[in-house]
């Protein structure tokens, strides 16, 4: 039983929460929700900082410089079994404030309201970012209600299925904001917004370390991430990298839950266990590199990872090896915070002010989109009440029990100088808000402070916060950065050599190429990958001084593929000059690089660039209703140009499943497909099988035509189409189990 309390009025949850009204001296509203279904790591305490009704159905959240909690509401999501109302304009941003200061929010005001879905926000130059498909939107901040409005960009979060549509909005120490299934970035510069093309990261939520790499997720695997900071492998048009990027941080995806939770493939072989307690994750999200400095020293930049269909959240302990990042889970057979609570949906995890990890909990019964819940799901939600709850929403906080709350810094008062001073400070939060208000507000008065710091090689994390602030003012020079360079630690080195490329010039390439042979010289891995993602942008200015330097990097590491995937990113019209010269290096013969050139050269002669420098989709007519499905519906895991993605869904271009038989491919997208495949020659393998969606009763036999149509007319040179009539006889063929078809199962039918 959990008890909740009220101020000043009652609310009855029918069937679901049992409600003891307590008296209270206080004007303000402070439900209170018993926790005691809650078990977090010893040394830690839960609270609930906020819940109903001060909220509902939130998906993210953000401080302001007050430390007030903006919250984005998504009420609209399975707010019933068959996932109607989603376009109804339910959704709104609120503030959330603890008025009479006793570390609970009383107090909730709507700052935007009839939003359609929202899905992400960041309070950025003193406005507020957020994403309501399919725009992306910012808005001034006047007084707690909006201002002038601005579009940002009209194709953020464009038709798809809310599961999989770009989300996240990260400010990372480059000063550009980051999402998660997206292939864009963000900076605002004297208000103008600009845009770059990126790497396209996860599913739900995205975060970074001190050093400015990213990490994010996809459902069935729990931690995913960079080994290098962003855009520096993606600078050579015709190459995609493999290596460096979007790479897969731990084997393990274990879940240890509680008790038996309903997921959508439990009947699945191997999905439950023992008790029917779940093996693996199947809906991980919200990844947090914890930077709160608070925690316990070995807490610092670990992993947090939501897993809703859990009810829990995992911690992973990175490990940094220079050129390349791995995690392994902290325990096994226990989790960090775990609940018997199957209403406890932890979607999104944040960094706050007061070093403590704020949760936010969609607490909602039904997790799975209906366009991919299947029949078993519906049915044990039905039966355990599931669908009943909704409208609900939560807060939660976990803080060190030992440690101490600091005072928020009035970062809209301080000064320069102040500012520069917080650079040091041990909470992540508070070093990217003071960088952040230093940049944004031009705080050009704090240039010599903050070349100081850049100076200090006693402080690493502050030097690294205080080279970017220098690089938002505008306020480097090439000089300055050698000289931090020069005597800085390897991480604090490595960035100065990032930084270094706005000054490619024939005049600094002699005194550049000392400061990179010394560099070097010293036989470090983290060092040695950002030279060589920079070598062969400088070889362009001094071909004598820098392709002896591609040389050494090559000869030191002649089949590390993330070294090569570096070089080569590293040159733009000087990868031809280089090669030739290469040709006498015998580690160059059969070496990683020598294979990348020579599939660059082939992409580009094929003028076949990397996707993300490129708008031109697969040809589509956006007025049929099979392209639309596709988009809302298949394209999140099987990309919107049908390239797949790794580990989670194969390729549907050159697929013979596309090409050869309307009969499979009708089995496929109505009952699902369990691995391995085989997909032109080649095998993949998946952690889930792909959901059929003969259960989603939106779908009519027409719309599952029209989605067989569009793919065929864009993944193949056999177009195809099948009558309604047939796909009603498709819909009643099972396989063996009676869940998902296998490939042998499947290669019975001839057509």
């Amino acid at each position: 039983m959990r008890i909740i309390k009220y101020c000043t009025k009652t609310i009855v949850f029918a069937g679901f929460l049992c409600i003891t009204l307590i008296g209270c001296n206080s004007s303000f509203e402070e439900p209170i929700v018993s926790l005691d279904l809650y078990k977090v790591e010893k040394g830690f305490e839960i609270e609930m900082l906020a819940s109903e009704p001060l909220l509902k159905s939130p998906v993210a959240m953000d401080f302001d410089n007050s430390g007030r909690i903006w919250v984005a509401e998504m009420p609209g999501y399975m707010n019933n079994i068959e996932g109607k109302g989603e376009q109804e304009p339910t959704g709104a941003i609120r503030i959330l404030e603890d008025l009479d200061e006793d570390g609970i929010m009383d107090s909730s005001k709507v700052f935007l309201d009839s939003l359609v879905m929202p899905r992400a926000l960041a309070l950025v130059y003193d406005g507020l970012l957020y994403a309501e498909p399919p725009n992306l939107w910012f808005v001034e901040i006047k007084n707690d209600k909006p201002g002038k409005r601005v579009l940002v960009d009209s194709l953020y979060a464009p038709d798809g299925n809310p599961e999989h549509q770009s989300n996240g909005l990260v400010l990372n120490i480059d000063n550009w904001i980051y999402s998660a299934k997206h292939s864009y970035r963000y900076q605002r510069k004297n208000g103008e917004w600009h845009k770059q093309p990126t790497m396209t990261r996860g599913q739900w939520g995205i975060t970074h370390d001190n050093f400015g790499r990213l990490y994010f997720n996809d459902n069935a695997r729990q931690l995913l991430g960079d080994y290098v900071l962003p855009n520096r492998l993606v600078r050579n048009k015709f190459m995609e990298p493999k290596q460096g990027i979007n790479r897969l941080l731990t084997e393990d995806q274990s879940v240890y839950p509680l008790h038996p939770t309903s997921v959508n493939r439990g009947y699945a072989p191997g999905v439950l266990g023992k008790d029917s307690l779940l093996q693996e994750v199947t809906s991980a999200s919200g990844p947090l590199v914890y930077r709160g400095g608070t925690y316990p020293d070995d807490y610092d930049e670990n992993v947090f990872v939501c897993v809703p269909e859990a009810n829990l959240i995992k911690r992973n302990i990175l490990t940094f090896h220079g050129d390349s990042v791995s995690a392994k889970q902290a325990w096994q057979e226990k989790e960090f915070l775990a609940s018997t609570d199957e209403g406890f949906r932890p979607v999104s995890l944040y960094n706050g002010p007061d070093g403590a990890l704020y949760i936010v909990d969609m607490h909602i019964g039904v997790i799975q989109h209906y366009a991919f819940l299947s029949p078993y799901l519906k049915k044990v939600a039905q039966k355990k009440q599931l669908d009943t709850i909704t409208g609900y929403g939560r807060i939660l906080r976990i803080k060190n029990s030992s440690s101490k709350v600091s005072k928020m810094p009035d970062f809209q008062n301080l000064s320069g100088k102040e500012l520069v001073n917080l650079l040091k400070d041990t909470n992540g939060w508070i070093r990217d808000r003071a960088q952040h208000y230093l940049v944004f507000k031009d705080k050009r008065e704090a240039i010599a402070d903050l070349q100081k710091l850049a100076k200090d090689a006693e402080s690493p994390l502050a030097q690294m916060h205080a080279l970017y602030a220098l690089k938002g003012l505008n306020a480097l020079s090439f000089d300055f950065l050698t000289s931090v360079a020069d005597t800085s630690k390897s991480e604090v080195t490595s960035q100065t050599i990032v930084l270094m490329e706005d000054f490619i010039s024939k005049q600094n390439t002699d005194e550049a190429k000392n400061l990179f042979q010394k560099v070097l010289s010293k036989n470090d891995r983290t060092t040695d990958l950002y030279l060589a993602t920079t070598v062969g942008s400088w070889a362009d200015a001094g071909k004598k001084q820098f392709i002896p330097l591609v040389d050494s990097l090559l000869n030191r590491y002649p089949k590390n593929r993330i070294v090569a995937e570096a070089l080569l990113s590293g040159m733009g019209k000087t990868a031809e000059i280089v090669r030739n010269d290469l040709q006498d290096n015998s580690n160059f013969i059969g070496s990683e690089l020598q294979i990348l050139m020579a599939q660059s050269f082939e992409r580009e002669t094929q003028n076949k660039p990397n996707l993300i420098f490129t708008n031109t989709a697969v040809a589509m007519d956006n007025r049929t209703n099979g392209a639309k499905l596709f988009r809302q519906i298949c394209a999140a895991c099987h990309g919107i140009n049908g390239e797949g993605a790794d580990g989670v869904a194969p390729p549907l271009m050159n697929s013979e499943y596309v090409a050869n038989s309307s009969e499979k491919l009708g089995l496929i997208i109505l009952h699902g497909l369990s691995g391995p495949v085989h997909v032109d020659g080649q095998r993949y393998e998946f952690n889930q099988a792909m959901p059929g969606l003969n259960g989603n009763n939106n779908l009519s036999d027409k719309d599952i035509s029209d989605i067989m149509v569009y793919v065929t007319n864009a993944f193949s040179r056999t177009p195809q189409w099948i009558q309604p009539e047939k796909i009603k006889e498709l819909r009643a063929r099972k396989s063996q189990n009676g869940g998902e078809f296998t490939e042998p199962e499947l290669q019975q039918f001839s057509k």
